[in-house]
Formats: structure tokens, C-alpha cells, sequence
């Protein structure tokens, strides 16, 4: 079974800027800069079945313009118990369409509906269990004021993982062209 999401990629200038801040955290397995993406839809494992008619139906949507995007914060997830550092990503009115469109997408083509709430961001780093909510405002403090990278994104891709914690190295499976 594949497990499979769909995704923008991070253009290398951007990745460039964000790899720097992966250091002096204590505790973080960072995100190889090639992985680096901003989930759209995660179906996780799915029959040969559901990923074909994901891929057919992702192939016959509506053309799409190109999005610009926006990373403008660095965060944790997990609040008491941070699990993530990310680069959080402003949430637009046409991403947020894209992000509906995969879901209905997803559910189309077989897949359970999605629980959580889209938040888009890009996971630069997982934490071990061990690391603490002040370690990681030390962290962010550390870091300073963040500055808002932006990029156009021209394609959607839908990603294969390993089956494993943090699922890297991910593997372009399909791309469809925004624009």
C-alpha cells in the first residue's frame, strides 16, 4: 500500500533560508531540505485503488492559477508538549480553496475524511518527547525575528513516504501544473 499526500514543494532559495534555522535545539530531527513541503491533503496508506482514482481525479480538475505563498512565522505545534518546529504559512483565500479541493478530492476517490483543521505549514523539525515547551521558546527566542519568505508555486505534487516516523525521503509520484 502506498502512502501517499499531495503537497507544494519549496523552491531551493526558500529551503535555502530555512535550513539556517535548524540548529540549537536540542532534541530535533531536522527535515532534510529536499523534503521540505506544505501538506495539502495526507491520505496516508491507501489500496492501489484509491490511489489511482486520487491520481485520475487530480489529473481532470479545473486548471488552477499559480499561488503565491507566504511562510510568515516560526512556531511550534504541540503547545505543552511540542511535537514540531514549523514555518507557518498565511493561510490565503486561494490555498485554502486548493486545500478544499483535495479533500473533497480525497473523499471521492475512497479516502477517510480528513479530522484536523488545515493549518498549512512547513515542518522544518519533530521533537523527541524529551523536549520541553520552554526549550523551545529558548529556541524561538534564539532564533529572532523571522522574515517572511515568499514564492510562487506552480505545481502541486503528490508525494510517496516510507512507512516510518517522519516518513523522509518523499518521492514525487505526479505532478500537476498550476497555470
Amino acid at each position: 500500500m502506498p502512502r501517499l499526500f499531495t503537497g507544494l514543494e519549496i523552491p531551493q532559495a526558500v529551503a535555502d533560508s530555512l535550513i539556517r534555522l535548524q540548529s540549537g535545539l536540542r532534541g530535533a530531527r531536522w527535515i532534510l531540505p529536499t523534503d521540505l513541503h506544505i501538506t495539502l491533503r495526507f491520505l496516508g496508506d491507501v489500496d492501489a485503488t484509491c490511489a489511482e482514482e486520487f491520481h485520475a481525479l487530480l489529473e481532470a480538475t479545473r486548471p488552477r492559477s499559480p499561488i503565491a505563498v507566504t511562510l510568515d512565522a516560526l512556531a511550534s505545534f504541540g503547545g505543552d508538549k511540542p511535537r514540531a518546529i514549523i514555518a507557518t504559512v498565511t493561510a490565503d483565500a486561494a490555498l485554502t480553496e486548493l486545500q478544499s479541493e483535495h479533500e473533497r478530492i480525497a473523499r471521492e476517490a475512497g479516502a477517510d475524511p480528513e479530522r484536523r483543521k488545515f493549518t498549512p505549514h512547513v515542518t522544518l523539525g519533530r521533537l523527541r518527547r524529551d523536549v520541553t515547551a520552554p526549550d523551545v521558546a529558548l529556541y524561538l527566542e534564539e532564533c529572532g525575528l523571522f522574515t517572511p519568505l515568499r514564492f510562487t508555486a506552480a505545481r502541486v505534487a503528490l508525494f510517496s513516504a516510507r512507512d516510518s516516523t517522519g516518513g523522509g525521503p518523499y518521492v514525487v509520484e505526479a505532478a500537476y501544473p498550476l497555470g
